[in-house]
């Protein structure tokens, strides 16, 4: 990839020792060899000096990078649980559905989503971030927006079918994408930052679901619809605008110079992370990775926070509806609980980046989902309820983004 050449400044002088020794020449970046560690650009700069060029690189990538992949996310939480606030709002009654069938809906979400999510991550590197995260926003964000035209349970089905499948290769295919750029220890705050997006997105649905809702009757259609069409066509919108806001691997960013460049690469490798080769596919790491019992059983420990995350997500509005609130009140209420784990996710994640104890700030946070849930199911007072949503909140969303960067 070619890059704009490097004119010589207005004071005649010619570009540095360090500029030509790392390629900041004219068109003359060079990507160090598989195992190479480039060269450093800072390597006659003090200690301090360095810190302080380290501080102005991380703090340049997390303005570019962070905050419009925690759109991206927001938008994605909330396109696979806004399901949930469309039961409030007449979606079982105008399909004529049962609660079986509305939960067979939310189950073949995941049958898609997880049937698709190995492969999701070839394709990235493949066709590059820039072109297949904006992709799939795209594709999802049609079939979100068909999902309100939906007539009969089919039609719902065959919708939420094809979301899994859209959806399924933004989250690993971003936080692969994040290893990229950080080293491990500042993945794990800006994993939380940005898993952080899901709990925002629960409060954001429960407000916006109560905007939308009010539209019921509006074009002979029910607010339940207005939800999925309105939010349907925001993530297309977002899905375009993401081909100029999303960026591909370090070695090819157009926003750093060459020179950051190396820096980040350089970064990487001394950090040993094998993200910074940019290697190609290979079956043998697959089955390395198949064969390896950390594996399986990280697999497991996912599988014991992602569950009951959906099952939060997907029924804290009906939660709240059997405590005896409906329509725009359930909506509202569904939304503090969301806001109190956002804080503590992104608060965890710091705390384990510290200390290097992603087991032990998992197990902590635990104690807070097992009362939480226990509360649920055993108290007879409805604000003891409300009160364990809260607690089962602080102890899903925390342990997602801890055991991804685990």
């Amino acid at each position: 990839m070619s890059f704009p050449e490097k004119r010589n400044s207005d004071s005649g002088h010619s570009p540095s020792d360090d500029e030509k020794q790392v390629g900041d020449s004219p068109g003359a970046f060079q990507k160090p060899g598989h195992g190479d560690l480039p060269p450093d650009p800072d390597a006659n700069l003090s200690p301090e000096e360095k810190a302080k060029i380290d501080r102005r690189l991380l703090w340049k990538l997390d303005i570019r990078l962070i905050p419009w992949l925690c759109l991206l996310y927001l938008i994605s939480f909330l396109d696979r649980s806004n399901i949930g606030n469309a039961r409030l709002v007449g979606l079982e009654d105008s399909l004529n559905i049962t609660s079986g069938q509305y939960n067979a809906a939310l189950t073949i979400f995941f049958i898609s989503y997880s049937l698709s999510e190995p492969l999701t991550n070839i394709l990235l590197k493949r066709l590059r971030p820039s072109i297949f995260i904006p992709g799939i926003m795209i594709a999802w964000g049609i079939v979100m927006t068909t999902m309100g035209l939906t007539h009969n349970f089919e039609g719902l089905m065959t919708a939420r079918f094809f979301l899994g499948l859209a959806e399924a290769g933004l989250f690993p295919g971003i936080t692969y994408y994040l290893s990229c750029w950080y080293r491990r220890n500042e993945f794990g705050i800006r994993s939380a930052i940005f898993f952080s997006a899901a709990a925002v997105s629960g409060s954001f649905g429960g407000l916006l679901a109560a905007a939308i809702g009010e539209m019921d009757g509006v074009g002979g259609k029910r607010g339940w619809s207005w939800i999925f069409i309105i939010e349907g066509i925001a993530t297309v919108l977002i899905g375009v605008a993401s081909f100029w806001m999303v960026f591909d691997f370090p070695d090819e960013a157009t926003f750093l110079s060459d020179v950051d460049r190396q820096r980040v690469l350089r970064r990487l490798k001394a950090d040993q992370q094998s993200s910074a080769e940019h290697e190609d596919f290979r079956m043998e790491y697959f089955w390395a990775s198949v064969k390896d019992w950390k594996t399986w059983l990280y697999a497991v420990i996912y599988m014991g926070c992602d569950g009951p995350l959906y099952a939060f997500s997907l029924f804290l509005p009906t939660i709240i509806r059997g405590l005896g609130y409906s329509g725009t009140t359930a909506q509202l209420l569904s939304v503090p609980p969301y806001a109190v784990a956002a804080i503590l996710t992104i608060s965890i994640g710091y705390l384990a980046d510290r200390t290097r104890q992603r087991g032990l700030c998992n197990m902590g946070v635990s104690v807070l989902g097992i009362v939480g849930f226990a509360m649920l199911i055993s108290a007879a007072s409805p604000g003891v309820q409300y009160a364990g949503t809260f607690l089962g909140a602080l102890g899903i969303y925390p342990c997602i983004s801890n055991t991804i960067t685990w």
